[in-house]
C-alpha cells in the first residue's frame, strides 16, 4: 500500500458513509430505484456528487474559476466546498499556483485522485448490489 492510499484510508476510517434509496415509477410504468452517495464526517457532510463533480472540473480545467464556472457555482461557494472538504477529509485536495503573469491554477493532489478513485468505485458498487437486490426483491414479488 502506498503512503498516499494509507493517508486516505486512515481518514476513511473516521467517516460514516450514508445512503439513501428511493423507489420512483419511470416512463413506462415499471419501477426503477434511484439511489443517492453521500460522506459525512463527524456528522456533517463532506463530499457527494456535487463535490466529485467540483473536484473532477477542477482536474479538468486547471482552475477553481472555470471548474466553478462549469458547474454553475460561484468561485467563493467552489473555494467553501474545498476547504471544507480538506478540512473534514484531513487530506490537501486541491495544489494551488497563484496568479500572476502567466496566470494561476490548481491541480488535483494524489490524495485527491486517490480519494475520487476510491469514492468511484464505492458508488459503482452501491449502484450494482443495490439494482441486483431491487431486481431480486421486485421480481421475487412479481411487481
Amino acid at each position: 500500500m502506498t503512503e498516499t492510499s494509507s493517508a486516505v484510508r486512515a481518514h476513511m476510517e473516521a467517516i460514516i458513509i450514508f445512503f439513501t434509496g428511493t423507489v420512483m415509477q419511470d416512463k413506462h410504468n415499471g419501477l426503477a430505484v434511484r439511489s443517492k452517495l453521500w460522506v459525512e464526517a463527524g456528522g456533517e457532510p463532506v463530499f457527494g456528487k456535487g463535490r466529485r463533480i467540483l473536484l473532477e472540473a477542477i482536474g479538468t480545467y486547471g482552475s477553481i474559476n472555470q471548474a466553478a464556472k462549469e458547474i454553475n457555482i460561484s468561485y467563493r461557494k467552489a473555494w467553501s466546498y474545498i476547504a471544507i472538504m480538506e478540512e473534514r477529509l484531513g487530506i490537501r485536495l486541491i495544489e494551488r499556483q497563484v496568479g500572476g503573469r502567466n496566470g494561476g491554477g490548481a491541480s488535483l493532489t494524489a490524495e485527491a485522485k486517490m480519494f475520487l478513485s476510491q469514492y468511484g468505485e464505492l458508488e459503482q458498487d452501491i449502484e450494482r448490489v443495490v439494482d441486483e437486490r431491487f431486481r431480486r426483491i421486485f421480481q421475487r414479488n412479481g411487481r
